[in-house]
Formats: C-alpha cells, sequence, structure tokens
C-alpha cells in the first residue's frame, strides 16, 4: 500500500488537536495525589490557624496589665492554670491573672499576649514581668496564615510535596484530578524478539515497547505494553482490537508501504485512516486513524524515528489529556558545527546537549545510540539546505 494522504506536520498536530478524546476527570485520595494535575480550582475550607494560637511556650497575658512593668517596678500576676496544645481552654484570664500556654496551644479568653517564659521569673502561683508586651505578641490569629476561602490552587497544578503538604494543612483529603490516559503499546515485526529471549541469527531485540511504554509513563499517563505483533493480519488485527480496550493506542513497525506492513490496511477495515505519511525526515512512515473513536497511531520502527514522532505527536496529547498544554518543550541553543540538509525536505536532525550546544547526530535514525545519546532534535525547515556553525537553532526535548 503506498501513501495514502501525507501531509505536513502542522495539518497532523491539528488532526490529533481535533481527535474525539477528552480530558476525564476522577476522584482521588489525597495520599495518591502526589504528581497528578488538578481538574479544579482550590479554595482553603477553613482557616490556618483555626484558631488564636500561641508562638512561644510562656504565659498568657491581658498585655495591658504589663504596660507599667519594668525592672524597678516589676508587675506580679497570679497563674491561674496551664494551657497545653491541642485542649479547649478551661479558663478566662481577669485583671492581674496570667496562664502558663505551650506553643500551639489554644489562647484563652481574656489573653491577647503571650510572654516568653525565659524573660520572667515564676515564684509559686505567680510569674514576675519586667517588661511590657503589646497586644498579639507571641500570638499567631485565626486565618493569618490562610483566610477561609483563600485560593489555595488552581486548576491544572501538578501536585508536589509542598502542594500536598498545603492541601493537608486545611483538612483536604481527596481532590480531583485529570484522569491519567491508559495507552495501549504494540510492537510489530517477525524480526522483533523481548529482552531475555535467546537471540537467533536475524532477530533483534525490542527496543520500542520499552521506550514509548516508559515515556507514557513519564509524562504521567498509564502504559499496558501488549507484546509484539507479528507481521501477519491474524496477529497484527488482534492486538489492534485488544488496544481498543483502551484510550489510545501505539503501534511502532509497520506502517510503510512494504509488502508486509500492514497496519494501514488494518485500521482502515477497522476504522478510519485520518494520516498516513507526514512531510518530514525521519518519521514520514506514519499513521494516524480512529477506530471506534480511540485514536491509534503507527510509528516508524527505527527507534529515533519512533521517538521523535512520539514526541512530536503523541506526547502533546497525552500532556493535553493530563490537563496540560498541547505543545512540545524546546529550548535555545548553538549549533557545535555545520549540517548540511536537503531542501525541500523537513529534517529532524538528533542533538547531544553539551552545556549551550547542540552537538549533531549523524549516525541515522536505525543506530540505536542514535536515540540514546540525544537529548532532542532540531527542526530543519524545508527551505534550509546549511545550518552553520555556532548558528542559534530550536532544541525540542525528549524530555517530558
Amino acid at each position: 500500500m503506498a501513501f495514502l494522504k501525507v501531509v505536513p506536520l502542522e495539518e497532523a498536530l491539528k488532526i490529533i488537536n481535533s481527535l474525539p478524546l477528552k480530558p476525564k476527570i476522577e476522584e482521588v485520595a489525597l495520599e495518591e495525589a502526589l504528581g497528578r494535575v488538578l481538574a479544579e480550582d482550590i479554595h482553603s475550607p477553613i482557616d490556618v490557624p483555626p484558631f488564636d494560637r500561641a508562638t512561644v511556650d510562656g504565659y498568657a497575658v491581658r498585655s495591658q496589665d504589663t504596660w507599667n512593668a519594668s525592672e524597678s517596678n516589676p508587675v506580679v500576676l497570679k497563674v491561674i492554670g496551664e494551657i497545653h496544645a491541642g485542649e479547649e481552654p478551661q479558663i478566662e484570664l481577669g485583671e492581674g491573672e496570667a496562664a502558663y500556654i505551650s506553643t500551639g496551644a489554644v489562647l484563652p479568653k481574656g489573653a491577647d499576649a503571650v510572654i516568653e517564659f525565659e524573660i520572667v521569673e515564676r515564684k509559686g502561683d505567680e510569674v514576675i514581668i519586667t517588661k511590657p508586651t503589646y497586644p498579639q505578641a507571641g500570638v499567631m490569629k485565626a486565618g493569618t496564615d490562610i483566610p477561609k476561602g483563600t485560593l489555595l490552587l488552581k486548576k491544572g497544578t501538578k501536585l508536589g510535596f509542598k502542594e500536598t503538604a498545603l492541601l493537608s494543612a486545611v483538612g483536604i483529603s481527596k481532590v480531583k484530578v485529570f484522569a491519567k490516559p491508559k495507552v495501549a503499546v504494540i510492537s510489530t515485526g517477525n524480526e522483533v524478539i523481548l529482552p531475555g529471549e535467546d537471540l537467533k541469527r536475524g532477530k533483534i531485540y525490542d527496543i520500542n515497547g520499552r521506550a514509548v511504554s516508559d515515556a507514557v509513563r513519564e509524562l504521567g499517563g498509564e502504559a499496558y505494553f501488549l507484546g509484539i505483533a507479528r507481521d501477519n493480519e491474524e496477529s497484527l488485527k488482534e492486538k489492534i482490537l485488544e488496544g481498543l480496550k483502551y484510550d489510545i493506542v501505539i503501534l511502532s513497525g509497520g506502517a510503510s508501504g512494504g509488502t508486509r506492513d500492514l497496519t494501514a490496511s488494518i485500521i482502515e477495515e477497522l476504522g478510519e485512516i485520518k494520516v498516513h505519511g507526514i512531510a518530514i525526515q525521519p518519521g514520514k512512515p506514519t499513521i494516524i486513524g480512529v477506530i471506534d473513536g480511540k485514536p491509534i497511531f503507527g510509528l516508524p520502527g527505527y527507534p529515533t524515528s519512533c521517538l521523535t514522532n512520539f514526541t512530536l505527536l503523541v506526547a502533546p496529547l497525552i500532556r493535553k489529556l493530563l490537563g496540560g498544554e498541547f505543545e512540545t518543550q524546546r529550548i535555545k541553543k548553538k549549533l557545535a558545527h555545520k549540517v548540511f540538509s536537503v531542501k525541500g525536505r523537513r529534517q529532524f536532525l538528533p542533538v547531544k546537549l553539551e552545556g549551550e550546544i547542540a552537538k549533531p547526530i549523524l549516525k541515522g535514525s536505525g543506530a540505536v545510540t542514535s536515540f540514546i545519546e540525544a537529548d532532542g532534535f532540531v527542526d530543519i525547515p524545508e527551505n534550509v539546505e546549511i545550518l552553520e556553525e555556532g548558528e542559534e537553532v530550536e532544541v525540542i526535548l525528549f524530555r517530558f
């Protein structure tokens, strides 16, 4: 089968962005929310702290009782009780009274300040104060840290340990997050075997299954490797149908137009092909289709081509389903040396980053180390034949 619908990369991305797949939302326990993306704004349901509390160990007092205190004229207050963290005070201070209080304990009625125990003298049931204090000294008022109703986190925030700690501080035990897209991953080819199997002449170990699965997981999705489909219609159709239990199906290999490249014909039989061939190098033999409303991608078999097109086409869709942006990550670097490109063909050149330098990798997309060594790739437009040494280039990162 020849390429059916070769399109520019931009058109392929528009087609993917229009596919009938929308983010799903689920509620998870806070202990399972690390690394997830919020699907809603979160406001504080309480004041933090929820009560006026002591910030030091010392004595709760009425500040006006201390205003005349000095070394020569100390103020003596009667200690009428103790208040410890976690307790509800059972006392109320009157004129000339104080109460011992622990850090974090609820300030008793009548008190408006706490004096550190280190700067007073305790004698029996009295405390001797030689320095005046002021209202709110040694006290954190209710809501001072976080007032009730404060916007804590916005929709689209990825939850790290600081964010989960904040949610815990306001008593939130469950959050709504974007559901992880479930992605079926299938390798194809009679020559491909799984790592650990006996490597006979003519066989190669599967790289793409591992690489694509872990790239999906690194993005935040759930990957389900369904194994290797052989180059026959029965095996390939069986794997594709199994993959339709998930949200997205990704195949590597078998997307070209050779006699044993059956992916396109089976997708066309079961659903619809949106794209068969993208005008880029490497990675032209790529399929984008839909079966039963599920996007299905047929990526090239060469590892570098496969992961380049995964980064360009599939990764943005997964990020979108996770509540992120439908964009790849790009940074500016300077080219290590002159590079020649084929005019009239858009090329993606793998590069290794060394500081501010992008060093081209010219081993070809069939070399395993081209993919392993590459940090990303440079997009060379169709009308460019030469990139000069030191020229600033935009690198699309493999890192997610």
